[in-house]
C-alpha cells in the first residue's frame, strides 16, 4: 500500500479490527483477572502466600518482554499472523491455566499466557492508526482508549464474579471460546499488510536476550522489591544487576544495528515523547487505582472478592458510558486541552479520597470512582491520538509496541511505588499514634476502660482483650492514613503534569495513513 495513500476502508477490515480489539480485551483483562480471587486459587493448588503472588507477576514479566518486541515480529511475520499465533497460543495457554494441577504449573503456563498475549496489544493500536484515515479516529481511538482502560478495571470484577458463582478455574477457561473465535476471524478477515520473512535472517538473537534480561529484571525487581526489603533480597540485587546489563546492551543493540530488535527512533517525534510520558503516568494511576481500591475494601474492610468486584465495577461504567462522547469531544476540541481537563478531572477523584476513613464503602467510593473513569476516558482517547497521530506508517508498529509498554512499565513501577509508601507511610503512622495513645492520655485510658468492661461483661478477660482491640484500632488507622497519603500523591503528580499537554500539537486532520509527518 502506498503510504502517502489514504487507507481503504472496507466492511471486512472493520470486522478484522473488531476481532483484533476482542483479543487485545482478553489479553488486558487477564492481567487483573486474579487479582481478586488469588485466595482461591491459592486454596486450589495448595501454594503459599509467596508462591500465589507470582500468578500475576509470571505473567507482568513474560508481557512486558513481548509488548516492544512485537513490533519486529509485525513487520516480520504480517499483522495477520503475529495475532492468530498470539490468539492460538493465547487460548492454549488459558486453558492449561485453569488445568493445572501444582503452583508452578500454573507459574508456567501464566508466563506462557502473559508472553503470547503481549502480542496482540500493540498491534490493535498500530492497526488503528493505519487502516483508519485520520477523520475515523475518533470514532476508532475511544474503542481503543476504552479497552485499555476498562480491562484492567473489570479484571477484579470479572474474576470475583466468575470465582464465587462457578471456581477458579472459569478464570481461564472463560477465554478459550473467545480465543478459538477470535484466530479464526483474524486468519479469515485480516489483510493490513504482507510479512517480510527476509527480516528473520538479521534477527538480533543477542538483543533479545538483552531485551528479555532488562524488561524482566525490571519487572522482577519493582515486583518482589517492596515486600522483599529491596536489595536486602538475594534475588532482587541478582536481578537488579541483569537489568543494567541488560538494559546497557539493549540500547547499544538498539543504536548499531541496522535492524533491531526495539527502534527507539520514534522518540524522536515531540508528540510521541511527550505522549509517553503521558501513558507511563496513565499507568501509574490506572494500574495503581486498580490495585488500592481491591486492597483497601479486603484489608480495611474485609470484603470478598464479589463484594470488591461490585464495589469497584461503577469505574468500568462510567468509562463505557464516557467513551463515545469522549469520541465526539475528540473530534470537536483542541485534544490538548480535553487531554488537559482529563488528567485534572483524575487529580480531583484522587484527592476526592483524602478524606478515606475505615467506614467508607460503596456510597462514599461512589463519586471518586464515577469522576475517575469519566477522566481515564477523557485521557485516553487525545493521548492515543496526540502521540501516535503524527507518526509516519513505517513507524507505527515499533511505536505502538514502545507505547503500549510505557503504559505497562509505569503500572510496573507505581505499584513499586505504592506498595513501599503504603509499607513506610502506616509504620511511620503507627509510631506517631502508639506516642499518643499512651497510658498518661486520658481519652486512651477511658476508651480502654469502656472496651474492657464491655468485654468483660461478656465472660472474658477485659484488660487483655481491650489492650488487643486498642491495637487493632491504632494499626487499622495507621493503614488508613497511609491510603490517603497515596491518594494524595496520585492526585497531585496527574494535577502536575496535566499542563505538559500543552507542549504537544494536534495532528493533522488531512494526513495521509497513519497521521503524515
Amino acid at each position: 500500500m502506498n503510504p502517502a495513500a489514504e487507507p481503504e476502508l472496507t466492511p471486512r477490515r472493520v470486522a478484522a479490527f473488531i476481532f483484533m480489539v476482542f483479543g487485545m480485551f482478553m489479553a488486558i483483562l487477564d492481567i487483573q483477572i486474579v487479582s481478586a480471587s488469588l485466595a482461591e486459587i491459592q486454596a486450589g493448588l495448595g501454594a503459599s502466600s509467596d508462591e500465589i503472588s507470582w500468578v500475576q507477576t509470571a505473567y507482568l514479566v513474560a508481557e512486558v518482554i513481548m509488548i516492544p518486541l512485537s513490533g519486529l515480529l509485525g513487520r516480520m511475520m504480517s499483522t495477520r499472523y503475529l495475532f492468530a499465533i498470539s490468539a492460538a497460543g493465547f487460548t492454549l495457554s488459558s486453558f492449561l491455566c485453569a488445568t493445572s494441577s501444582t503452583i508452578n504449573e500454573m507459574i508456567l503456563w501464566r508466563a506462557v499466557q502473559g508472553f503470547i498475549g503481549g502480542g496482540m496489544i500493540p498491534s490493535v493500536f498500530a492497526a488503528a492508526f493505519t487502516i483508519f484515515p485520520p477523520n475515523k479516529r475518533n470514532i476508532v481511538s475511544p474503542i481503543i482508549g476504552l479497552v485499555a482502560t476498562l480491562a484492567p478495571t473489570v479484571g477484579p470484577t470479572v474474576g470475583g464474579y466468575l470465582s464465587h458463582a462457578l471456581s477458579w478455574h472459569w478464570l481461564f477457561l472463560v477465554n478459550v471460546p473467545a480465543g478459538i473465535a477470535v484466530t479464526i476471524g483474524v486468519l479469515t478477515l485480516v489483510d493490513f499488510d504482507e510479512p517480510d520473512w527476509s527480516l528473520f535472517k538479521t534477527f538480533d538473537w543477542l538483543g533479545l536476550v538483552a531485551l528479555a534480561g532488562f524488561l524482566g529484571g525490571m519487572e522482577f525487581v519493582l515486583e518482589e522489591g517492596p515486600g522483599n526489603d529491596w536489595f536486602q533480597d538475594e534475588a532482587v540485587a541478582i536481578l537488579f544487576i541483569v537489568m543494567v546489563v541488560g538494559g546497557i546492551a539493549t540500547f547499544w543493540r538498539s543504536f548499531t544495528r541496522k535492524n533491531p530488535v526495539v527502534d527507539f527512533s520514534a522518540f524522536g517525534d515531540v508528540n510521541f515523547a511527550v505522549g509517553s510520558v503521558f501513558s507511563f503516568t496513565m499507568g501509574i494511576g490506572l494500574y495503581g487505582m486498580v490495585y488500592l481500591y481491591p486492597v483497601y475494601l479486603g484489608q480495611i474492610r474485609g470484603y470478598d472478592s464479589l463484594m470488591i468486584g461490585e464495589t469497584v465495577f461503577v469505574s468500568g461504567l462510567a468509562m463505557f458510558v464516557t467513551a463515545p462522547i469522549a469520541g465526539i469531544l475528540s473530534s470537536k476540541l483542541d485534544l490538548r486541552l480535553m487531554l488537559l481537563a482529563g488528567f485534572l478531572g483524575f487529580g480531583i477523584s484522587s484527592w476526592m479520597l483524602t478524606g478515606l476513613t475505615a467506614d467508607w464503602d460503596f456510597h462514599e467510593l461512589l463519586w471518586p470512582q464515577v469522576l475517575r473513569g469519566v477522566a481515564l476516558m477523557m485521557c485516553m482517547v487525545p493521548i492515543n491520538n496526540l502521540a501516535l497521530g503524527t507518526l509516519p506508517p513505517q513507524k507505527m508498529k515499533n511505536a505502538s509496541g514502545l507505547y503500549n509498554l510505557t503504559r505497562n512499565l509505569g503500572g510496573a513501577v507505581g505499584l513499586a511505588m505504592i506498595n513501599q509508601m503504603l509499607t513506610d507511610r502506616q509504620a511511620l503512622h503507627a509510631a506517631r499514634l502508639s506516642e499518643a495513645v499512651s497510658w498518661s492520655n486520658p481519652e486512651a485510658l477511658s476508651q480502654l476502660d469502656m472496651l474492657a468492661a464491655n468485654i468483660t461483661s461478656r465472660g472474658f478477660d477485659g484488660q487483655t482483650g481491650a489492650l488487643k482491640q486498642l491495637v487493632g484500632r491504632v494499626t487499622q488507622q495507621a493503614a488508613v492514613m497511609s491510603f490517603v497519603d497515596v491518594f494524595l500523591v496520585i492526585g497531585g503528580l496527574f494535577a502536575t503534569l496535566a499542563f505538559l499537554a500543552l507542549t504537544m500539537r494536534p495532528p493533522s486532520s488531512r494526513a495521509g495513513a497513519g497521521g503524515g509527518h
